[in-house]
């Protein structure tokens, strides 16, 4: 193949990435084909699969490091802008609520819009936006090659955006930063695109896992969000990076979950029903959410003035809403920690009421930095606003139904994970991931029917979601069904020709010719398999090749033949074949039976 290694590897990634060995391909008469390597029939992975999984743990390593370093980041940045300590204290969980600088709290969010537009300009644009639509965009349109710049450059931006104030959570930039190591190392790396697709899922997976300490939560983001299948050869490699990276968190942050929330008691049966309705209701409010974000980032299109100033005005508003609501500033995990043990402890002075004005007060703060085009995550938001909205309508029910035995923390817990399951319809990663950050498996029952409501809501009521709106307005579809490949069900016998129309390699070209312009039936096809005088294959001809006036009809048909033919075993499947095609880019295969391949 042309274009060098790279390119030779690329071409081979439909046939690297199917589900068996290489198709043969005949080398010149019978014999040879007949001692050919013979494809094993089903395969799932191979000693390739070995290999990238070792690079897939090397990168989850290196991404959980990451992860920690800039937990670290943006807790000394915070230190820095909001109390003015140069401390080596970076315990990764530092607030701005507490700070006492008055009106000038305003202006810290704004320096770090400036700065953060600065990086984007002048370093790269793709560190604007919340990560992960980025990253899908890279999967489907780029063959998930991720600039290396962005390695250094989003978690930095998110670091400054973040520790001056931005109202998102650091998981978005971390995965993102995760997904681009892995794309950066499948680029360094002699991989396909299929592989590479691997290797930034399974970064993406760490970056997440490493984050919050949810190894499945992750895996099932990577294949909702990222893989688009489910396959051995992918998931092996993604799963063995996001445990290796929850492995590295233990060893920083112990196991204990990273929103705590006292034991929960089991679901009755009116208030499970309760659960799910309030799921709804919470998917029918991320539709909302969603369409809010789009239209703040549609208005920021429309302003007079160039899009490196937009995260410095966004900010604006985020120190404005800070100001009068010091909860919006930062990740906020301690928010959603608060709101998830509501009532539990008497020294957690968040009532009913301060929730209610922090969930609309983050939204407002979240969805207008967001939109301005600033570096950020998604995630936590969207927990502390789903969270917030269930607990009140949690409330609301408790009050309103006193012997359903509704539980306003479950309430919380599935808002929480509702609103994110209805904004990206990852409906199994939001229920695992509100399961593995709060270690409590009673919630589980609630959770599953909460986030199949809201998921449900979604889908009747928004085309896109909030990660795939960006980059389906640029025309990219994106897959949202994952179904068995009906090719892969059907075998070549079942679809071959009836009748074989074949020629022979020792018939002159004048005579193939004559043979073609007699229209006999079967001389119209557009190829021909060429036969040797015992009847092996020993090349394809096409109608161009014989009828091509260069050609002197006393040529023999063999002289004609450029390359060893590509065939396909008549047990094999109909996807086997179309692969094989698109990657020897051609249009007809010669089918043998693997039983006698002459």
């Amino acid at each position: 193949m042309p274009g060098g290694d790279d390119q030779s590897m690329t071409d081979n990634s439909v046939e690297g990435a199917s589900t068996t060995e290489g198709l043969p391909i005949a080398v010149s008469l019978g014999p040879a084909l007949d001692a050919a390597a013979v494809p094993r029939h089903s395969s799932l992975v191979d000693r390739r699969v070995l290999f990238i999984s070792s690079l897939a743990i090397v990168v989850a390593v290196a991404a959980a490091f990451i992860a920690q370093f800039l937990m670290r980041l943006i807790s000394w940045i915070t230190h820095v802008a909001f109390y003015g300590e140069f401390s080596a204290r970076l315990d990764g969980h530092a607030s701005p609520a507490d700070n006492h600088l008055g009106p000038w709290v305003i202006a810290i969010p704004v320096i770090g819009g400036v700065i953060v537009g600065l990086m984007a300009r002048y370093g790269h644009k793709a560190i604007r936006g919340h990560g992960i639509p980025e990253a899908m965009e890279q999967v489907l349109l780029n063959q998930s090659r991720i600039p290396p710049r962005l390695t250094f450059l989003k978690p930095l931006s998110a670091a400054i955006a973040i520790g001056t104030g931005g109202p998102f959570g650091a998981e978005g930039p971390i995965i993102a930063t995760g997904g681009a190591l892995g794309s950066f190392v499948g680029q360094i790396v002699s991989t396909t695109a299929t592989e590479r697709k691997t290797l930034l899922a399974a970064g993406a997976a760490a970056g997440m896992a490493a984050t919050f300490g949810s190894p499945v939560a992750a895996v099932l983001l990577a294949i909702e969000l990222l893989l688009f299948e489910f396959r051995a050869r992918s998931i092996i490699p993604v799963a063995l990076a996001s445990a290796t990276a929850v492995g590295v968190r233990v060893f920083f942050d112990g196991v204990h979950p990273v929103f705590a929330m006292p034991n929960l008691a089991q679901p009755s049966g009116w208030d499970l029903a309760i659960y799910i309705l309030l799921g709804g209701l919470v998917g029918i409010v991320s539709v909302g959410v969603t369409r809010a974000v789009y239209w703040v980032e549609d208005a920021f299109e429309h302003l007079p003035v160039h899009w490196m100033w937009w995260p410095a005005i966004g900010a604006v508003a985020v120190g404005l809403v800070g100001y009068f609501a010091p909860r919006t500033l930062g990740v906020g995990y301690s928010n959603i920690s608060h709101i998830l043990s509501f009532g539990s402890d008497p020294g957690l002075t968040l009532t009913m009421r301060m929730i209610a004005f922090l969930c609309v007060m983050k939204f407002i703060s979240w969805v207008i930095a967001l939109g301005s085009g600033t570096s950020g995550g998604t995630l936590a938001p969207l927990f502390t606003i789903g969270g917030g909205l269930g607990a009140v309508l949690g409330a609301g029910a408790a009050r309103l139904f006193p012997h359903a035995g509704v539980d306003v923390r479950v309430a919380a817990l599935v808002g929480m994970a509702a609103m994110f399951a209805g904004s990206s319809r990852a409906m199994l990663t939001s229920a695992v991931f509100a399961f593995e950050t709060t270690l409590q498996p009673l919630g589980l029952l609630p959770l599953l029917g909460g986030c199949t409501a809201a998921y449900l809501a979604s889908a009747l009521l928004m085309r896109n979601t909030i990660m795939t709106e960006k980059i389906a307005r640029r025309g990219v579809r994106v897959p949202a069904d994952y179904e068995a490949d009906y090719l892969g069900q059907v075998l070549v016998r079942q679809v071959i020709s009836g009748t074989l129309v074949s020629l022979r390699d020792g018939q002159t070209v004048g005579t193939a010719r004559a043979w073609i312009d007699s229209h006999v039936p079967g001389s119209q096809h557009h190829g021909f398999p060429v036969l040797d005088e015992n009847g092996h294959l020993v090349g394809v001809l096409t109608r161009r090749d014989v009828l091509d006036p260069d050609r002197s009809g006393d040529e023999l048909l063999r002289d004609l033949i450029g390359q060893p033919p590509k065939v396909v075993y008549d047990d094999c499947t109909l996807r086997q074949a179309a692969d094989h095609m698109v990657n020897h880019d051609i249009g007809r295969l010669p089918v043998i039976a693997r039983e006698d391949p002459s």
